[in-house]
């Protein structure tokens, strides 16, 4: 138990290098069950360490070297909860990919692997630098990822994805040694004692750097107006990929909140809720172009991209309201947000395979073969998406608008929410009423059923949003601490820093 938490990273590594090697590498099948094998392990650990963040705060120095120096993950409430979200959505993307995708090219399996290694890493470390190479590892297998299988559209999308997240990669090294220049410190412990103590000449050269990192994390979010990127990468990217990447604006929502509350919130002095300010309107504005996306969208998975948009504008709306109450609520969307964006690929994806050339574009097309099972899980996906009761879109949604206390902040999110529901529900209806009963032809023979696989991955998905609901009051009170210990982050070092006084500077009035 003691290297639980390196195990989300160090298992699914190991497996891709093995599948790497022969005689591994030239057998499908084998690295399709190791990969499946893995990914359920994944589920089982990500579960135990859900169970024990409970109790502790679980940190682990990777060879032993104590930081702030050496390399440390730390599992605390909220990234033993993403580690779990991330095995689960992994597991049935794995699933779908089985019938056609991972066929496409080689070493399908292997790169899926680095990227659950690469999300993995990003949540649990507690170094910022470490941080960078986790985002870079993200980047690579994200990147051979999208243009697996080759195709003209895929490499396109390929290298507009990487060229802005290189350049986002080049800002965050220049604000990593600007924050160390000044800082002393890149393990963000440390480093959230250290701002406190900050003298004022250092002041703006930390602001900087602070900035420059949120600049970075928005782009990773995808936060308007950074998030040109995403509709063309998601729309290129093959489903069971796709899937996975609906995690991955979560990975930089995930750094926002390690960085902007724990390093500099509400105790880090004169640099306290340094994001904030940048946030707020911005915020708003992603949920605007989000809602209006969604009217937009001219098939199932463009409208689907605009969900994540609209998402992410409403987690980072639920950041900078500022009450633990709110931001326990956007834990829980997030969880709900990260699970039905993923299903919802994979069903746009099955109706598209039914409806020959339209595939899921809203035009008129033959009927889908599977009219009773498609109709019904999106009829389910479409009802936690807008924010629906009974299940958990809504549960989300109520109660974030229920913890907004304050009559400023009632005035907008109100509003944005409001809005941005009856937008979704006027685009899900349009999508519904288009694809299954706006039909023109009889039903193809050579239309291609789903496969076993796919309706496991779905009806686990969609079931979890159900469970989702059923245990909302456990799962909100569980957020609730996590919230609770994101901003205490910022005052309590934790026993395993080590803090050497010659690297703080005290002002006479600190």
């Amino acid at each position: 138990m003691n290297h639980l938490p390196i195990l989300p990273v160090l298992l699914p590594s190991l497996a891709a290098i093995l599948m790497l090697l022969p005689p591994l590498s030239t057998r499908l099948k084998m690295q399709r069950w190791i990969a499946w094998i893995v990914l359920i392990v994944l589920v089982v650990i990500g579960a135990i360490l859900v169970h024990n963040a409970q109790c502790q705060t679980l940190s682990y120095a990777l060879g032993g070297w104590q930081p702030p120096f050496g390399i440390v993950f730390v599992v605390d409430r909220l990234s033993a909860l993403l580690v779990a979200v991330t095995a689960v959505l992994a597991f049935c993307a794995g699933l779908y990919s089985a019938e056609k995708e991972d066929r496409a090219g080689p070493f399908y399996y292997p790169l899926f692997l680095f990227q659950v290694m690469g999300i993995n890493g990003a949540f649990l470390t507690g170094d910022l630098f470490n941080l960078f190479v986790f985002f870079e590892i993200l980047l690579i297998a994200s990147y051979a990822l999208l243009v697996h299988g080759g195709g003209s559209e895929n490499t396109k999308a390929g290298f507009h994805y990487v060229t802005v997240n290189l350049i986002g990669s080049a800002l965050f090294l220049i604000a990593l040694g600007t924050l160390y220049g000044t800082l002393g410190s890149l393990n963000m412990a440390d480093m959230a004692y250290r701002v406190v103590y900050l003298p004022p000449e250092d002041q703006i050269l930390a602001k900087t750097g602070g900035l420059l990192l949120l600049l970075v994390f928005s782009l990773k979010s995808a936060l308007l107006p950074l998030h040109f990127w995403l509709p063309q990468t998601y729309a290129a990217a093959s489903a069971s990929v796709v899937a996975l990447f609906a995690v991955m604006t979560k990975v930089g929502f995930y750094s926002i909140c390690r960085v902007f509350a724990g390093v500099f919130g509400n105790d880090a002095g004169a640099l306290a809720n340094l994001a904030i300010p940048w946030i707020w309107p911005l915020a708003i504005a992603t949920i605007a172009i989000g809602s209006f996306g969604l009217l937009a969208a001219t098939s199932l998975r463009l409208m689907t991209v605009n969900v994540v948009i609209v998402s992410v504008g409403t987690l980072l709306l639920a950041f900078v309201i500022g009450g633990g109450q709110s931001l326990s609520i956007g834990f829980y969307y997030l969880l709900h947000s990260t699970i039905i964006t993923g299903a919802l690929f994979l069903i746009a994806d099955l109706i598209g395979s039914q409806r020959g050339a339209a595939m899921d574009r809203f035009v008129q097309a033959r009927p889908v073969s599977q009219a009773t099972f498609l109709g019904g899980v999106f009829l389910v996906a479409a009802i936690a998406a807008i924010g629906l009761p009974p299940l958990s879109g809504f549960v989300g949604k109520a109660l974030f608008l229920q913890s907004t206390s304050r009559f400023a902040e009632q005035a907008w999110v109100w509003p944005a929410l409001l809005i941005s529901s009856l937008m979704a529900l006027v685009a899900f209806s349009r999508a519904g009423s288009t694809l299954f009963w706006h039909v023109s032809a009889q039903e193809s023979s050579e239309s291609q059923n789903a496969r076993p696989t796919q309706i496991v991955a779905i009806s686990i998905l969609l079931s979890t949003t159900v469970l989702m609901t059923v245990f909302a009051d456990s799962i909100v009170t569980y957020s609730q601490d996590a919230a609770r210990e994101i901003r205490k982050s910022s005052t309590t070092l934790p026993h395993h820093i080590n803090i050497d006084s010659s690297h703080v500077r005290k002002t006479d009035e600190s």
